[in-house]
């Protein structure tokens, strides 16, 4: 059976629509349990990778958790990070803490429409790309979005996050 338009349209689209964020939809060509890195998925868009960001969920002393939303290609500073949350270290989220937690798949992991809302950030690199792109909320979903509208909607901030 063939899947209606509708069926295609993710959570994280209703709620850019609800909010009147102007977007863009991507449907990625991605086989069943295969999860293409952000680099693969930039280049199946035909967009530059420096304008997809992927988005991490980390996890502090307290077990209070945090979103980093990075540039694909880069790689998140832990201490960076830790120091961005006010917190003395953090760590990756283990993945089989990610859709309890966030209600999100890895892979599929978008800054909107978690389970909970967290202090979120993104990498100061979000400042040169006119729009972005970001996990749609689903594995091979994506969407285009101005960054601003993005970070407004999540209550994000910009920091100093990855690996130089």
């Amino acid at each position: 059976m063939a899947k209606k338009k509708d069926d295609l349209k993710t959570n994280v689209i209703r709620l850019l629509e609800a909010a009147g964020i102007p977007h863009k939809a991507y449907l990625l060509p991605v086989e069943k349990d295969q999860v293409p890195d952000g680099v693969t998925a930039a280049a199946l868009m035909g967009q530059p990778p420096e304008k997809v960001f992927k988005t991490l969920v980390a996890e502090g002393p307290k077990e209070e958790h945090f979103v980093f939303v990075i540039p694909v290609a880069e790689t998140l500073d832990l201490k960076k990070a830790a120091k961005t949350a006010g917190v003395k270290s953090v760590a990756m989220l283990p993945q089989k803490k990610l859709l309890p937690l966030t209600g999100y798949v890895h892979g599929g992991c978008s800054p909107v429409g978690m389970s909970k809302q967290f202090p979120t950030w993104f990498a100061e690199e979000v400042i040169l790309v006119d729009t972005m792109i970001c996990s749609a909320g689903k594995v091979g979903h994506m969407v285009e979005v101005k960054p601003d509208d993005l970070m407004g909607l999540v209550s994000g901030k910009i920091s100093d996050l990855i690996v130089r």
